[in-house]
C-alpha cells in the first residue's frame, strides 16, 4: 500500500483518487481552493442557482464505469440523470430553426430534411457516418489507453474526407472543420451547425482537423444529460464516493512544489512549508514551471509535448434570474447562430470581442435551480478570447458582451429584458481566480490528425513517479475526458508502465 498525494480535487484528480483508493492506497488530495470540483462550480443568488462550468454530460458511461469499480451503489443511486430531449435546438441567422433529438440518428435526418429541406438530412447522415470511421478508428488511442509512445502515428487524420475531382485542377479533400463545412456539407446552415460544434468546444473550426467530427458523433450517438441539481451534484458525489473510499481532503492546501528524491517525485511541499511524503503524486492541475522546478517534463519523441494550436478560449457567461414560470415547450438548450461565423471565429482567436457571438441559451426544468416555479433560472454562453488576449476585468467590455448575448437570446427567450430581476456576469477572468488556469482558458478535447497539434501531454511524465490528470492531460478536456484521464492514471499507477487501459 503506497501513500499517493493528489494535486486539486478537479473531477479527473478526484477519479484518480477515488479508484487509487479502492486499490488500497492511502491517499490524500491538497486543494488551493475551499471546495472540491475545479471548474465544475455552482453560483446562487436569492433562490436561483447555476452551473458555472459544464452543464450537461456526454458519455455517461465513464462515470457509471467509476461508481461500479468504486462501490456496488451504481451512479444513479446517488444522482439522477435524464437525456435532454430534444438535445438542442438550432436558430440560424435566415430565421430558420431546427431541433435535434436526442441519440436518434434518423430522427436527427428527418428534422434536418424537414426544417432545412434540400437533402439537408441525408448529407448530415453522410457526414455522421464518416464521423463514426473516425470515431472507431481513433476511439482506443484517444480515450481508453494511456499516450502510446509512437504517439506520431496520431498525427494522421482519422477522418475519412471525400475526395472530390475538380476540372484542371487537383482533387481536393478537406483537412479542417471548415473545409467539411464547405465541401462536403450542402447547405451553409449545416456548415454553422459543424462550426458551432467545435467553437463549443474551444476549437478554432478554420484550423481544427476534420477529426473533429467525432464530437457531434459523440453526443448525437450517446446522448447529452442532464444531471438535477446541475453538474455540480455529480461533482458532490464523486467527492463523496472518494470519502466514502477513506480519501483524505485538504482545503486550503496549496501545492508549492513537488518533492524530488533520488530521481523520483517523493511528495509535495505546501506554501507553508508543510512537506507531505508520498510513493506517487498526481498532478490534476495545469503544470506550471515553479511545481517540478529544473524539470523539463516532456520532450519530442519520448511522450507528447503540450499542445500547439494557439489561442485557448475561455467561457463568457450571463446568469439570468427571470419572473414568469418556465414555459412548459422550452427548450432546454437553444443555439442562436450568427450570420458571420467567421468574423466571430476571428474575434474569438484573434484576441477581440466579437460583437455577434454564438449563443447557447440554457433553460433547465429543474426545480431547484429557481425560488418557485413563478420564476425561472437562465443560463447564457459564448465561446471568447481568454483573459489577457482581453481585459475581462474592464466593466464596459463586460457589460457590452453580456447586452450582446442577451440581445441574441431574445429570439429564443422572448421578453427576456422584460422578465429579468437580476444578472450575474462571469468572464475567463473569474475562471482563472477561481481554477488557476492562465486566462481562465478551458482545455479542448484531445484530437487525432494536425500533426499532433491537438494532442495533450501523457499522464506519464519524465520524473518517475509522478503523473497527470484533469482536462491539460491526455485525452483532454470535458467531463467525460477528465473522468477517463483519471482511470488511465490510476491504471498506470495501479498496474504500471505495463497497463493497456480498459478492455
Amino acid at each position: 500500500m503506497a501513500r499517493i498525494a493528489v494535486i486539486g480535487a478537479g473531477m479527473g484528480a478526484m477519479t484518480a483518487a477515488a479508484r487509487l483508493a479502492v486499490a488500497g492506497h492511502r491517499v490524500t488530495v491538497y486543494e488551493r481552493s475551499a471546495t472540491f470540483g475545479g471548474s465544475v462550480g455552482r453560483y446562487a443568488h436569492e433562490g436561483f442557482a447555476f452551473d458555472t462550468g459544464p452543464t450537461l454530460l456526454h458519455l455517461p458511461a465513464v462515470y457509471r464505469d467509476l461508481f461500479v469499480k468504486t462501490g456496488k451503489e451504481p451512479l444513479e443511486r446517488c444522482v439522477t440523470m435524464t437525456q435532454v430531449d430534444p438535445a438542442s435546438h438550432h436558430i440560424f441567422a435566415d430565421g430558420t430553426a431546427v431541433s435535434l433529438p436526442n441519440a436518434s440518428r434518423a430522427g436527427v435526418v428527418a428534422a434536418l430534411d424537414t426544417a432545412l429541406g434540400g437533402g439537408a438530412g441525408a448529407a448530415w447522415g453522410e457526414f455522421l457516418d464518416r464521423a463514426r470511421d473516425a470515431w472507431d478508428r481513433s476511439r482506443r488511442p484517444l480515450l481508453e489507453e494511456p499516450l502510446r509512445s509512437d504517439w506520431q502515428v496520431l498525427g494522421r487524420d482519422p477522418y475519412p474526407a471525400l475526395r472530390q475531382r475538380r476540372l484542371l485542377r487537383s482533387a481536393r479533400q478537406a483537412g479542417t472543420v471548415t473545409e467539411v463545412g464547405a465541401w462536403e456539407l450542402s447547405d451553409p446552415r449545416l456548415a454553422a451547425l459543424l462550426d458551432g460544434y467545435a467553437l463549443s468546444y474551444g476549437l478554432d473550426p478554420l484550423r481544427a482537423p476534420a477529426a473533429a467530427a467525432l464530437l457531434p458523433y459523440m453526443e448525437e450517438t450517446f446522448g447529452s444529460w442532464y444531471v438535477s441539481g446541475g453538474i455540480r451534484a455529480l461533482a458532490q458525489a464523486v467527492y463523496e464516493r472518494c470519502l466514502a473510499r477513506k480519501v483524505e481532503f485538504v482545503f486550503g492546501g496549496e501545492v508549492a512544489r513537488v518533492v524530488e528524491k533520488d530521481g523520483r517525485a517523493a511528495g509535495v511541499e505546501l506554501l507553508d512549508g508543510t512537506v507531505a511524503e508520498a510513493g506517487h503524486v498526481v498532478l490534476g492541475a495545469r503544470p506550471n514551471p515553479g511545481l517540478v522546478p529544473g524539470q523539463e517534463l516532456w520532450r519530442d519523441g519520448d511522450v507528447a509535448v503540450q499542445p500547439k494550436q494557439g489561442v485557448v478560449p475561455g467561457r463568457f457567461l450571463v446568469l439570468l434570474s427571470l419572473r414568469g414560470a418556465r414555459p412548459a415547450d422550452a427548450v432546454h438548450r437553444t443555439l442562436v447562430h450568427p450570420a458571420d461565423g467567421g468574423a466571430e471565429r476571428g474575434a474569438v482567436f484573434g484576441g477581440r470581442l466579437a460583437d455577434r457571438p454564438t449563443v447557447t441559451v440554457l433553460r433547465p426544468d429543474d426545480p431547484s435551480t429557481r425560488p418557485d416555479d413563478a420564476h425561472e433560472a437562465v443560463t447564457l454562453m459564448a465561446t471568447v478570447a481568454p483573459h489577457g488576449a482581453v481585459d475581462w476585468t474592464d466593466a464596459a467590455l463586460r457589460e457590452r458582451c453580456a447586452d450582446a448575448l442577451i440581445e441574441a437570446a431574445g429570439v429564443a427567450v422572448p421578453g427576456i429584458r422584460e422578465r429579468l430581476l437580476h444578472a450575474e456576469v462571469r468572464t475567463p477572468a473569474e475562471t482563472a481566480a477561481d481554477t488557476g488556469a492562465e486566462g481562465g482558458s478551458v482545455p479542448a478535447p484531445a484530437l487525432a490528425g494536425a500533426g499532433c497539434a491537438y494532442l495533450h501531454p501523457g499522464n506519464r511524465t519524465r520524473l518517475p513517479g509522478l503523473y497527470i490528470a484533469g482536462g491539460w492531460s491526455h485525452p483532454g478536456g470535458g467531463l467525460a475526458h477528465a473522468g477517463m484521464s483519471g482511470a488511465l492514471v490510476a491504471g498506470l499507477i495501479v498496474e504500471g508502465d505495463g497497463f493497456r487501459g480498459s478492455q
